[in-house]
């Protein structure tokens, strides 16, 4: 458990014009230190500080980094209900190119992600429900590793921080919408995400002389090609399941020699949960039916990514409201499911829950992705996110 701070009372009678800059330090101070999966340790120290000073009392996870905190109703609140916000607090194994003046200071890692604005707006939320107490007891998720697979969110929902809660809601930077406007679905909003490695092996031999041997890089190939087209067959073409490999490595060195040895490494990634949870066997089964049509030896590493992120639509309209409530009708726009996977799925494995796309962008300047070197968001985005997460924790859900 992290200390409890004594409440810095000033806090209600804060200027709001300066919340907004509070808001921008928070996140450049992170973006300029970011921490790897895992290593997030300056960064939970220091969100832990600016918690304390609003009286608040930080508790860290058992595997070291990140932490929660929970938030007191009003002394006359009416609701029983928990609501949990959600942020995630790591940085990627890459090098920023965006030209900011407060980029990363550490070599091969920065927020290419924006986790640091992820971080502040929930800071700039804890503020906001300490001035004015909820209706209703709120838990921040201040989580570490959202960046590995399985991600950080399994470990926390297994230490039981989503014990007891009613609902959660997390958002995500999103470059390619504009400031003040946020997506809202109900339903899949992100894939499931597998990583899959296939190791052949066999004698190698003279390319002059295959059938003497087994041709490693030639069942190679013939997984690549024919793995996909069974799954194509083997799951509903509706489900949105898709087979990506990134790395081949056959091993040779020699154009007249057939390597002993090579693998495989991709990606499979799914917009149906069942699809995730069933479809492992059959990759299985085709690979080693594949290799053995070639007399090769193959093993294979499933290893198993994220559920898709799937909005409930209770959750979801109480977004569109908050978002409503924060940014106008005008504000709420609609978002397609995503192919990228998201941790935050193991929350909603537990309970019900809801996962927007925050505008980042400042519809001029050239757009990035995420995970481009060259990330960058307009911090007006900072407050709309503070202030959504603050919105979303006062409504009351329909029963």
């Amino acid at each position: 458990m992290l200390g409890r701070g004594k409440a810095d009372s000033s806090i209600k009678k804060r200027d709001p014009s300066e919340f907004e800059e509070r808001l921008s330090r928070w996140r450049r101070h992170i973006h300029a230190n970011p921490e790897l999966s895992f290593e997030e340790t300056e960064t939970t120290a220091f969100i832990a500080g600016e918690l304390e000073k609003l009286g608040l009392t930080p508790r860290g996870f058992k595997l070291g980094t990140g932490l929660w905190c929970d938030i007191p109703a009003a002394d006359d609140a009416p609701a029983k209900d928990v609501v949990a916000l959600r942020a995630d607090i790591d940085a990627l194994p890459m090098s920023e190119a965006s030209g900011e003046s407060f980029s990363s200071e550490a070599e091969g890692v920065s927020h290419s992600c924006g986790h640091d604005g992820h971080t502040a707006m929930l800071l700039g939320a804890a503020e906001l429900l300490v001035a004015d107490p909820p209706p209703r007891p709120v838990r921040l998720i201040f989580q570490p590793a959202e960046e590995t697979m399985p991600g950080g969110a399994k470990t926390c929902v297994e230490e039981g921080v989503v014990k007891g809660v009613d609902r959660i809601l997390a958002l995500h930077c999103d470059p390619h919408r504009k400031v003040g406007e946020v997506g809202v679905t109900a339903g899949p909003i992100t894939s499931s995400n597998a990583k899959i490695g296939v190791h052949v092996h066999s004698d190698g031999g003279h390319t002059a002389r295959p059938h003497e041997t087994q041709d490693t890089v030639h069942a190679l190939a013939q997984i690549v090609m024919g793995l996909g087209g069974v799954i194509d067959r083997r799951t509903d073409p509706r489900s949105g399941t898709v087979l990506t490999w990134g790395s081949v490595n056959a091993g040779g060195s020699a154009p007249n020699v057939i390597p002993d040895s090579g693998e495989l490494w991709g990606t499979l990634r799914s917009a149906d949960r069942d699809v995730w949870a069933t479809i492992e066997p059959i990759v299985r089964e085709a690979i080693e039916h594949l290799a053995a049509l070639y007399e090769i030896r193959a093993e294979v590493d499933y290893i198993q990514g994220v559920p898709p992120v799937v909005n409930d639509a209770d959750c979801a309209e109480l977004a569109a409201q908050a978002v409503e409530s924060v940014l106008g009708s005008e504000g709420v726009g609609s978002a397609d499911q995503s192919s990228g996977g998201e941790d935050f799925a193991w929350y909603t494995e537990e309970i019900p829950g809801v996962y927007l796309r925050l505008g980042v962008s400042d519809g001029e300047s050239e757009e990035t992705d995420l995970h481009h070197p060259g990330f960058v968001l307009d911090e007006r985005a900072l407050a709309h996110g503070a202030r959504i997460f603050d919105a979303f924790a006062r409504l009351h859900r329909a029963e």
